[in-house]
């Protein structure tokens, strides 16, 4: 076959296993009242997402900033939400069924627990939590606690992601061979402060008190799809970063490179710049039979093509390029690589709609506090390895608790 189509919702989406009994089951006519924890530009895209799905009704707000919780107070307007201004007080409503946590990154862990103690389903924006020890904290709170609890990696169930892993491991592209990903943009990161006494409130992803930087924002995305492709575990995470460029005050780097050793024998590499663009956003899977290729919203497979055999006593040096040549060709002449087909969706909207029917069936979700916590910890390694320029091994100083 030289097209593949995914039909439908695959056995990926949703995980098998039930929770045996949540303390918050909701009827199946009933909506899911919601509270969004944090309102700003995050929070906003998934209160969007949340209004246009039935499911759900956002029933309450909380954000410190006052005029970050005005924008999202308008966004629900039709659902009347409650405001508040400490997450504490919002945990307090007893008729809340779940809550979204898209705080800044050092308060998910805070916001999650919070949630989990107080008997609501929860929905934690990527990275899901912030260093190892708040992680292991977090996984043993939810484990056994009948909960749902969604980490909030959109592309983990994006049905176009589905359709590539079902290709992989359906041995289309055969043994993996390596892994590269990159997510680059051209800009300062920054966003508009309307008071200078705001800034490291509002631009946290600058600071370390509060973000994991390119990191934790961006390529753990990535992290999160390599570790479907390849699983079993990692050796080590190497890399470097620095500022190189935005000379502005902000403490994490600029420009990141990650390598990340898995057991199974493959390497996967992840960049991240923010000043040069090309390429945008890429994630390649190379296979000895083929590769793919994926953006945010598109897929490509690629057959691999023979390339003709090294003639006898050809100089490797002078006849490097002709050989290159040939190699191009071959590839240019293949007719057989397609776009992978698969059902139109917005990621985020898609993820949100799995947490609800995770709510309501009682089940746990693909993207769940487990794979969650793995990549924390790979994010916090990543970290350590570039702050320290070394090599960071898997030791017992980042393993989490076995289930």
């Amino acid at each position: 076959m030289r097209r593949r189509t995914f039909l439908g919702s695959s056995a990926l989406a949703l995980g098998a296993a039930a929770l045996g009994g949540s303390r918050a089951a909701v009827a199946a006519n009933d909506r899911i009242r919601i509270g969004v924890i944090g309102t700003g530009a995050r929070g906003q895209e998934l209160m969007r997402a949340l209004a246009a799905l039935p499911a759900f009704e956002i029933a309450a707000l909380c954000d410190t900033l006052p005029f970050r919780l005005d924008e999202g107070l308008a966004l629900a307007v039709a659902s009347k939400p409650v405001a508040y201004a400490d997450h504490r007080h919002l945990l307090e409503d007893r008729s809340l069924d779940a809550v979204i946590v898209a705080t800044p990154f050092h308060h998910h862990a805070t916001a999650a627990l919070d949630a989990v103690a107080a008997g609501k389903h929860v929905y934690c924006e990527k990275t899901m939590i912030r260093g190892v020890a708040d992680t292991r904290r977090v996984l043993e709170a939810v484990r056994g606690s009948g909960l749902v609890f969604q980490a909030g990696f959109q592309w983990h169930t994006a049905p176009l992601y589905e359709a590539a892993l079902a290709l992989i491991r359906g041995g289309e592209l055969g043994e993996i061979a390596a892994i590269h990903c990159q997510w680059n943009r051209n800009g300062d990161w920054r966003r508009p402060v309307p008071d200078p006494a705001l800034e490291r409130q509002i631009n946290w992803r600058m600071y370390r008190e509060y973000s994991g930087g390119l990191a934790a924002e961006l390529t753990a995305h990535q992290v999160d799809f390599a570790n479907l492709v390849v699983p079993g575990g990692i050796e080590y995470v190497s890399g470097v970063g620095d500022i190189d460029y935005w000379k502005d005050g902000r403490e994490t780097y600029d420009n990141i490179r990650l390598t990340v050793r898995y057991r199974a024998g493959v390497t996967a590499t992840f960049m991240s710049l923010t000043t040069n663009s090309l390429g945008g956003y890429r994630v390649s899977i190379l296979g000895r039979k083929g590769a793919i290729e994926l953006t945010t919203d598109k897929g490509w497979f690629y057959p691999e093509v023979p390339t003709e055999a090294l003639p006898d006593g050809l100089d490797l040096v002078s006849g490097a390029s002709a050989y290159a040549d040939t190699e191009r060709t071959a590839r240019a002449q293949a007719s057989d690589h397609y776009a992978i087909d698969a059902p139109p969706a917005d990621p985020t909207a898609h993820a949100l709609e799995l947490f609800g029917r995770s709510i309501r069936e009682d089940l746990q979700p693909a993207s769940n506090v487990e794979t969650g916590a793995v990549v924390s910890v790979m994010v916090q390694m990543a970290l350590d390895a570039m702050d320290s320029a070394s090599v960071v091994r898997a030791s017992p100083e980042y393993a989490l608790p076995p289930a």
